[in-house]
């Protein structure tokens, strides 16, 4: 099974998970929008990451995308959040756009599965590189806790995706 993990917004992440390993991580793609220097995700670049990494699978009917399903959070600007409802959007309709199936896990669900509930940000990170070890290297930084978040929502998935 060939997943694709997501962690949405502009600082998220990608991982592509395939039989309970990892085959590689990125950061969501984004460019600048308007002139005060702001990001948006980059919908075709999103577009050509997924599609050049599933040139290589043999049984895309066994693709599925896992993002994680955020909803607004208290003190959150309106502004911010829309941001956010926008690059959320774009992945829904990228994944739909190439016929891929989408299944939404909610931060508690994952987190709990983890031992991560009631826990710093960065410990994902250290949860991400206990099990994946041979990843350590793309998990250096403490702003990395997304790329590991988007590694932990695709192993989430495909342990439990059998029992749900």
């Amino acid at each position: 099974m060939f997943i694709i993990g997501i962690d949405p917004g502009i600082s998220g992440a990608i991982c592509f998970f395939m039989d309970g390993k990892i085959i590689d991580i990125i950061d969501m793609p984004t460019m600048a929008e308007g002139k005060k220097n702001k990001k948006q995700v980059n919908g075709n670049q999103l577009f050509n990451e997924i599609k050049s990494r599933l040139s290589g699978i043999n049984n895309i009917d066994e693709t599925c995308v896992v993002v994680e399903h955020v909803t607004a959070m208290p003190g959150q600007g309106v502004t911010s959040m829309f941001n956010f409802g926008q690059s959320f959007g774009v992945i829904k309709g990228i994944c739909s756009a190439m016929q891929l199936p989408i299944h939404f896990v909610r931060p508690t669900k994952w987190k709990k599965y983890f031992n991560l509930i009631n826990t710093s940000k960065d410990a994902s990170r250290t949860r991400a590189i206990e099990l994946f070890p041979k990843s350590s290297d793309k998990l250096k930084r403490k702003k990395d806790s997304n790329k590991a978040d988007s590694i932990l929502i695709a192993s989430y998935y495909y342990n439990t995706y059998k029992t749900e």
